[in-house]
């Protein structure tokens, strides 16, 4: 059953006890990532991250290696565009131990000056690793293509111009301003007690009393523009966004749905047309991206070059026919799919920690799967075709390309 609480310091504990689990995952979610870094220091989130794990006042690097294997546990994190999370999963009779270990590395960190060095090369390296995987870069490029070179645009892992930069001054300056106790929440799911664990958090993190907010600004502009970055691929890498919605939009279930009958699973309209029927591409699906106060709806497809205008012009056509042509059958099969991977989705304590987490960050309350299996079950084709109608818009097009192609293979595409 769910709960929350606040520790001693404000802090909000969002709970989630499992019985019939024998695991205990507990994440402190940071509200800090890319979209809050000035460009000077784009990657700062990220590389604090890799540096909470270089050792504490009292445990080496080395010492909380072999501490966390000798629980047979994982002690990891990790930072996305809008928070940095740190978090715990062992078996709950190392309970107390697991969250001893996460509460020193996140409060008691030292950030040695010669492990900074040593984790820019390392971050260097899954900077390139990243590039050489263009069906992830792509996501990249399109951001950039859509919100410029600052906010929601940079790269989570930052560029390599700025982190080789970064020092133990900015590593602790980025801590005082974004992690205090109005920046944080603390999520647990899996097999505990809840008034022992509020009674551990107290002791290990309610002495934090730091206070900072991250300030966001005003949502950013999308981009109505057609970017193509050439580069000799054997594939030619495709991404089309259109401007989404919120995180916490009230619409946000017909856009799942949508997106579900448009290009998520080997059923999809996209699937079915470009791949299945005509063979244009392995790899094709169409994804939601949402923020706090913005979103993206995109297509990404890997094609052969000289089949990129003819897959851009088959997406398209796909997108436009929405609004006139879903029906019930396909909006019945596109809810069923999503409740399956919904319950799906819950069955691992990581899986519930996130998503009790995510919840109070973006919504500020808890919706139970049944509440949201009710939500999508309401769904009508009259609010598929309405939210489409809305959303596909000229001016709400961008295009990224990653691949062998030239700007002019492209002229008018979006016209």
């Amino acid at each position: 059953m769910f709960r929350k609480e606040h520790l001693i310091n404000g802090l909000p504990v969002v709970m989630e006890p499992i019985r019939n689990m024998r695991s205990v995952v507990i994440g402190i979610w940071v509200k800090v990532g890319s979209r809050n870094e000035p460009p000077e220091k784009n990657g700062i989130s990220h590389f604090l991250e890799h540096m909470f794990f270089k050792g504490t006042k009292k445990r080496s690097a080395k010492d909380i290696a072999f501490e966390m294997d000798s629980l047979g546990g994982e002690l990891n994190a990790f930072t996305s565009r809008e928070n940095t999370t740190f978090y715990v999963k062992v078996l709950d009779e190392f309970l107390e131990k697991g969250l001893e270990l996460l509460s020193d590395i996140f409060l008691n960190s030292t950030f040695p000056e010669e492990d900074i060095g040593k984790e820019k090369k390392i971050i260097k390296e899954e900077i390139k690793m990243v590039e050489d995987i263009p069906d992830d870069y792509i996501h990249d490029l399109s951001n950039q293509t859509i919100w410029g070179n600052s906010g929601l645009g940079q790269p989570v892992l930052g560029r390599r111009d700025t982190i080789k930069l970064f020092s133990k001054d900015d590593l602790i300056s980025h801590i005082r301003k974004y992690y205090g106790t109005k920046d944080i929440v603390v999520s647990c799911a899996g097999n505990f007690e809840t008034e022992h664990l509020l009674s551990l958090l107290n002791k290990n993190l309610g002495h934090l009393r730091r206070g900072s907010e991250p300030w966001r600004g005003a949502p950013p502009d999308f981009a109505n523009k057609v970017e193509v970055f050439s580069k000799q691929l054997s594939e030619a890498h495709i991404c089309l966004g259109i401007k989404g919605m919120p995180q916490a939009s009230d619409e946000r279930y017909s856009l799942f749905t949508i997106n579900t009958i448009l290009g998520a699973g080997v059923s999809s309209r996209l699937f079915q047309e470009i791949r299945e029927k005509r063979g244009l591409a392995y790899s094709i699906y169409s994804f939601i991206a949402s923020y706090i106060d913005t979103g993206v709806w995109g297509v990404y497809a890997g094609v052969s070059r000289k089949k990129v205008r003819e897959v851009i012009e088959l997406i398209l056509a796909e997108i436009y026919n929405l609004k006139d042509t879903v029906n019930e059958t396909e909006l019945q099969r596109a809810k069923n799919q999503l409740k399956g991977n919904i319950i799906l989705g819950l069955e691992s304590t990581s899986s519930r920690m996130n998503n009790i987490a995510r919840q109070e960050i973006y919504y500020g309350k808890y919706y139970s799967p049944r509440e949201i299996m009710n939500e999508i079950d309401s769904i009508t084709v009259r609010q598929i075709k309405e939210l489409t109608e809305q959303l596909v818009q000229k001016e709400c097009f961008s295009l990224t390309i990653y691949g062998p192609v030239v700007a002019d293979d492209l002229k008018g595409i979006l016209n």
